[in-house]
């Protein structure tokens, strides 16, 4: 057997997120079935993590195995046959250890918010009205890689082993009417970026000072956190893994 990584990309409004599901459509289960098709066996990919309904991926990696040998031209073809909402990109070997949910050293997302009503952007970003000092929302932003217990900043009732994660990288910026969030990390927890932008946005509203942000934290309480903020303004960017893992697949 053969294994590969695939980079893809797909916007998650019409789908369930990544996971495949019972109650609605995942990215997973439209990959599976199209690469079965395509290649003639029955295919099932295992993805570098979850996404929440609604969120987009602009650089995501899954593998799979395969009796095949593949070439740049099964990339091809099988980007034809996805729907217009989802895109295959590349195509890499890997070794049949190889991972791409385990072998990732890090992951970005980044969150857009508009603070301007356009009806153009509604899927792709987030609509906060309210008046937000992005001073302060950078302040709080500067205090994450600080930490690295985010048991308050992660959804309740998930089965996680630890809530430890090494942030690398959490900054704000305007560009026009959009506010940016990008954040880097080794791993993130079920739902934990949206939670942070959602509880920075209170303080962005004078509703939460930097102290208590600080006490949040530290203190592992998901009720005091803030919402999730709206899945439409999250993305996933990028993802690095150690060098020499994979050979991308040109001929």
């Amino acid at each position: 057997m053969n294994r590969y990584f695939l980079q893809i990309a797909y916007k998650g409004t019409n789908y369930n997120g990544w996971q495949v599901q019972d109650n609605g459509l995942g990215v997973q289960q439209v990959i599976n079935e199209k690469l079965s098709l395509q290649l003639g066996e029955e295919i099932y990919c295992v993805g570098c993590g979850r996404t929440d309904t609604g969120v987009h991926a602009r650089k995501y990696f899954l593998h799979f195995d395969t009796s095949k040998e593949l070439t740049r031209e099964h990339v091809r073809r099988l980007d034809i046959f996805l729907p217009p909402d989802i895109t295959a990109q590349k195509l890499f070997a890997v070794s049949a250890e190889a991972h791409t949910r385990w072998d990732a050293l890090q992951r970005t997302y980044k969150y857009i918010i508009t603070q301007k009503k356009n009806p153009f952007l509604q899927e792709y970003a987030a609509y906060i009205f309210a008046d937000l000092d992005l001073e302060m929302m950078k302040e709080a932003a500067a205090i994450l890689p600080k930490y690295h217990d985010f048991e308050a900043l992660s959804k309740i009732n998930v089965q996680n082993k630890h809530h430890l994660c090494n942030i690398n990288v959490a900054t704000w910026k305007k560009h026009g009417d959009k506010l940016i969030f990008t954040i880097t990390a080794n791993r993130f927890l079920r739902g934990m970026v949206r939670i942070i932008v959602g509880t920075m946005l209170e303080v962005g509203k004078n509703e939460m000072t930097i102290d208590e942000f600080k006490r949040l934290i530290e203190g592992k309480d998901r009720v005091k956190a803030g919402f999730a903020a709206p899945a439409q303004g999250l993305y996933l960017t990028d993802i690095i893994y150690p060098d020499g893992l994979m050979t991308e697949i040109n001929k």
